[in-house]
């Protein structure tokens, strides 16, 4: 966005903040363990990372307005925020769960661990799968063992997943950061808040619609507006 005009200061961003304020500088690297020990922190302060931005002090010489902070999440988060700090605007960058997963995947980020996983095949029934050919198959049910898949994922997608060509680990690593992830922040309803507030807090972008350029041009255009 510097690139596109636009001068601000950025915070420490979502994984720093929780580091130094809710881990206390305890070294947690499991997303899965991250996203269990961050809701025990929302458990006593509701606003999650709203509330641990409350917490930081800011020198204004060192932090020129805008300050900009990357990282908010959930309904609780962004309804902390919009009250807690009145004047805040926000930037929703939305994409399906099937392309954050495939970004996951593609960003090659070492944060983006969970613990070893072993695929169990659960005594439910199945879905039939006999269209697929055996690696497929074998990727499909792994997939499914997965807690949770079903509830974030349609059946179409998870056979999508089941496809992709990377190592069966790292997909089935991603989709549980995904899926986990949204076992705790439900962005349709932070969305559906947002939609709420006055004025031009607001700005929407559908990220795969747009190139990173065009992002950050409407993001300009909207913060000038």
């Amino acid at each position: 966005m510097r690139e596109a005009g636009l001068t601000f200061s950025l915070l420490p961003d979502r994984r720093e903040v929780t580091d130094a304020v809710i881990f206390a500088g305890e070294s947690i690297t499991d997303r899965e363990t991250r996203f269990s020990r961050t809701a025990a922190f929302r458990d006593a302060n509701p606003g999650g990372m709203a509330q641990a931005l409350e917490r930081l002090s800011l020198h204004p010489a060192s932090y020129p307005e805008p300050v900009l902070f990357d990282g908010l999440r959930g309904l609780n988060e962004v309804r902390h925020a919009a009250l807690a700090f009145p004047k805040a605007r926000f930037v929703t960058l939305d994409a399906p769960d099937t392309v954050r997963v495939q970004r996951l995947l593609g960003r090659g980020d070492a944060f983006d661990r969970v613990g070893s996983h072993r695929s169990q095949v659960t005594g439910q029934e199945q879905p039939r799968t006999s269209s697929l050919e055996p690696r497929d198959s074998q990727r499909l049910e792994a997939l499914q063992s997965v807690e949770g898949i079903e509830g974030v994922f349609s059946r179409d997608e998870i056979v999508g997943l089941s496809q992709l060509e990377e190592d069966l680990g790292e997909v089935v690593g991603k989709v549980r950061i995904v899926v986990t992830e949204r076992r705790h922040y439900d962005p349709r309803a932070a969305n559906a808040f947002l939609r709420t507030l006055n004025g031009n807090r607001v700005l929407s972008v559908d990220t795969t619609l747009e190139s990173p350029d065009d992002v950050a041009g409407r993001i300009l255009k909207w913060w000038h507006a």
